[in-house]
Formats: structure tokens, C-alpha cells, sequence
């Protein structure tokens, strides 16, 4: 597969048809996704505007691979650094990896974000070159106060799993404990909407600005841009670029 670099190239090329920029943004997304690859295009849709018709602002998609981008930066330097580190432990003796596991090595379904997967509304609101540098601070031994992941500093609210009762950020569903039960499943009520509808930015109108009737209707046309996206399978699993320890 062609590197982030190459695609995000292909965002900006106004040469190409739009669903061809579109889908370059969604394969940088494989690559590197900190709220998941679902989340993080949806806010990326709400941070850069990305219209429902994407002829409407095709500059909105440039928009987003440049947040996504200079997020990366942040933590491709934070990753590097960690990887000099933990060569630095494995030649003295200390094989074993840290506990807790830098933010970006975590597993999605066991972690603290697990909300984000089921939910991809469920994410927190900054911008993400914000959260990752709030990540790497907190992965620097800053005590930051609030939430870990957005700085919410709100009760938090319990929420019922069906074998136990987990307690979430009211405002992002970051979980700071895992269910007592031990066992895996979903933190957050099944969405009444499908990733294609999310993909297709259904929650969207076409002047940017957020669908305040969606996903109640959920019926709307699409533009020609849009053509491709209906490809997309149901079941994207997110996926990121995991430096080795």
C-alpha cells in the first residue's frame, strides 16, 4: 500500500475526481486513526466541514488530511522517541513493556476508548493534533485534570453493560476502569445508524454544517462524488500504524 504521505498528495490534487481525493482521506485513515477509523472521520466531517455533496467545498477535504497530518507528526516524534527507549531497555536487560502501554500500542477493544468503536458520535471533541499532544503529555507524566482524553472535568456517568455497571465520561464515553465482569462487549447502546450512512456523511448538509434531522431521517440523495463510497463494507474494522516496542 501506497504511504500516507502518497495519499494525502492525492487529497490535494484537484486534478483527480472527487471520490478519488475521498477515498485517498479514508486509506490516510487506515494508517493513522487516534479516535479509530470511524470516529476520526466523523470528526473529521464536523472539524473541517465536509459537506454532504462533496462539490459543495472539495477544499473541505484538503481541510481534514491536514489536521490529520499534522496530528501525525506529533506522534510520529513521540513514537520514535519511545522506540530509541525501549532499544536503550532491551540492551540493559528490560525486555518488558511498560505498563500502561503508550496510547497508540493500547488495545482498541479492551481499552479505555472503547465507546469510539461502537459508537463513532462518541469521541472527544478536540481537534486531534490537541489530543495527541494531551496523550503524549499524560504519557510524559503530566497530571492533567479531567478526563484523559478530552479534559472533561464533569461527573461521570454510569452506564449499565448487562453483567456489570461501568462508569463513562459524560462526554466523550471514556471508560476509566473496564467492566468488573471481565468479559469483552460493547460499553455504549448499538447506534441506530450504519457506518455507510456515517461514511456517506448523512449527519452533514451540504452547506458543512451539521444534519440537526439526522439520523432521525435518515433518506437523503448523494452526489456523484459519493459514487465509489457505496463500496465501503458495513463492517470497516479501524486500523493503526503500531510502532513495535
Amino acid at each position: 500500500m501506497a504511504s500516507f504521505l502518497t495519499h494525502r498528495a492525492y487529497v490535494h490534487d484537484a486534478r483527480l475526481p472527487l471520490h478519488r481525493r475521498h477515498s485517498a482521506l479514508r486509506t490516510c485513515l487506515t494508517v493513522f486513526a487516534p479516535y479509530g477509523l470511524r470516529a476520526t472521520y466523523h470528526h473529521l466531517t464536523r472539524s473541517a466541514a465536509i459537506p454532504r455533496r462533496l462539490e459543495a467545498d472539495p477544499d473541505a477535504l484538503v481541510r481534514a488530511v491536514e489536521e490529520l497530518h499534522e496530528a501525525r507528526v506529533l506522534w510520529l516524534a513521540r513514537a520514535r522517541e519511545y522506540a530509541g527507549q525501549r532499544r536503550s531497555e532491551k540492551r540493559a536487560g528490560r525486555r518488558a513493556v511498560p505498563d500502561p502501554r503508550p496510547w497508540w500500542l493500547r488495545s482498541w477493544w479492551e481499552g479505555s476508548e472503547r465507546a469510539w468503536y461502537d459508537d463513532p458520535f462518541r469521541h472527544p471533541p478536540l481537534r486531534l493534533p490537541a489530543y495527541v499532544r494531551r496523550q503524549n503529555a499524560l504519557l510524559d507524566g503530566a497530571e492533567l485534570p479531567g478526563c484523559p482524553a478530552c479534559g472533561d472535568e464533569g461527573p461521570l456517568e454510569p452506564h449499565a453493560t448487562g453483567h456489570g455497571q461501568v462508569e463513562l465520561c459524560g462526554r466523550c464515553a471514556w471508560a476509566p476502569t473496564p467492566c468488573p465482569c471481565g468479559r469483552r462487549h460493547q460499553l455504549v447502546p448499538e447506534t441506530p445508524y450504519s457506518w455507510k450512512g456515517v461514511w456517506r456523511r448523512a449527519h452533514m448538509n451540504d452547506d458543512g454544517t451539521p444534519n440537526p434531522h439526522w439520523p432521525a431521517g435518515q433518506t437523503v440523495e448523494y452526489g456523484a462524488a459519493d459514487t465509489w463510497e457505496a463500496q465501503v463494507p458495513d463492517a470497516s474494522v479501524p486500523a493503526r500504524q503500531r510502532p513495535r516496542s
